[in-house]
C-alpha cells in the first residue's frame, strides 16, 4: 500500500490510474430514521426535506456529492419514504426502502445495501456541510469529527499516534467527537459487512446505531479521525427558519 505522501502526491500529479483502489465507489445517504428529535416537525415532514439556507438538506449533500465526481448514490428510506421518490428522476438516486426503520436502528439499512458497499461514504441526511467535504479519491477510511471545548455527551474519540480510532466513549471534555460523514474503505466495507451478516435476528445491535457494533469490535479494521466542519439540524434556543420542501408548510429550526 502506498503511503499518505505518496497518495497526495500521485493525486496532485493526477496520476488517477495509479490511485484506482483509491477511487471513491458509491455513497450511501441514510434517511430512513422517525427524525424523534426533530418532533412536532418530522410528524409530517422528515428532516431530510426541511430547507436550510434555502436548499433542502438532502438534494445539498446529493448535488455536492455528484459535484465530486461520485454518482452512484443510494438513499435508504423508510419514514415517510413515499416523500423522497421524486429524487429518483430529479438526481438519479437510487431509493432503497427499509421497511422495519420503526423496529430495527440504522444498522438495517447498512445491512440492505452489504452488497454494493467497498469504498463508500456513509451520509447521515441530517448534516449540512458549507463547503464541499467529498472527493473522488481517498487514502483509506475515515470518520469525521469536530472538536469541542469543555463537557459533552456525544461519543468521543481517542486515536494513535498514527490517527487511528483506538477508543470511543460517550461522553467526555475538551474531545474530538464523532460528527458528520464516515468513509468505508473496500477492506473496512467487507469486514463490517461480515459483521452484520453474524448477526442474530434477536441481537440487541439491530437496536442501537451501527456505531455502537464498530465500537465493540475496533479491532476489526482500522477507521481514522478525519475533522471536518458540519452543522446538525436540531431544535434548541436560537431559531431560523425554513419551509418543508414536500409540504411547502413553515418549519423552525437551529443550525
Amino acid at each position: 500500500m502506498i503511503t499518505k505522501h505518496e497518495f497526495y502526491k500521485l493525486l496532485e500529479e493526477k496520476q488517477f490510474e495509479q490511485l484506482k483502489s483509491h477511487r471513491v465507489d458509491n455513497a450511501v445517504i441514510m434517511a430512513a430514521g422517525l427524525s424523534k428529535r426533530f418532533a412536532p416537525v418530522s410528524t409530517y415532514c422528515p428532516k431530510g426535506l426541511t430547507l436550510v439556507k434555502g436548499e433542502v438538506l438532502i438534494e445539498r449533500q446529493i448535488r455536492q456529492l455528484q459535484e465530486a465526481g461520485i454518482t452512484d448514490i443510494y438513499v435508504v428510506v423508510g419514514y415517510k419514504k413515499e416523500l423522497f421518490y421524486y429524487l429518483r428522476d430529479t438526481y438519479n438516486v437510487t431509493i432503497v426502502e427499509n421497511d422495519q426503520y420503526n423496529t430495527k436502528d440504522n444498522p438495517e439499512s447498512l445491512y440492505l445495501v452489504k452488497d454494493i458497499l467497498r469504498n463508500t461514504y456513509i451520509c447521515s441526511v441530517d448534516n449540512y456541510y458549507p463547503a464541499n467535504p467529498f472527493q473522488l479519491y481517498e487514502y483509506k477510511g475515515y470518520y469525521s469529527s469536530i472538536h469541542v471545548e469543555g463537557e459533552t455527551n456525544e461519543w468521543c474519540i481517542e486515536t494513535d499516534q498514527l490517527g487511528r480510532i483506538h477508543k470511543v466513549s460517550i461522553g467526555g471534555h475538551d474531545a474530538d467527537i464523532m460528527l458528520g460523514y464516515v468513509y468505508f474503505d473496500e477492506k473496512f466495507s467487507k469486514q463490517f459487512v461480515k459483521l452484520l451478516e453474524q448477526l442474530e435476528n434477536n441481537s440487541d445491535y439491530w437496536h442501537h446505531v451501527w456505531e455502537y457494533l464498530y465500537i465493540q469490535h475496533l479491532n476489526l479494521g482500522s477507521l481514522s479521525n478525519v475533522g471536518v466542519f458540519t452543522l446538525r439540524v436540531f431544535f434548541g434556543t436560537n431559531h431560523m427558519y425554513g419551509w418543508c420542501h414536500s409540504f411547502c408548510s413553515k418549519v423552525e429550526y437551529v443550525l
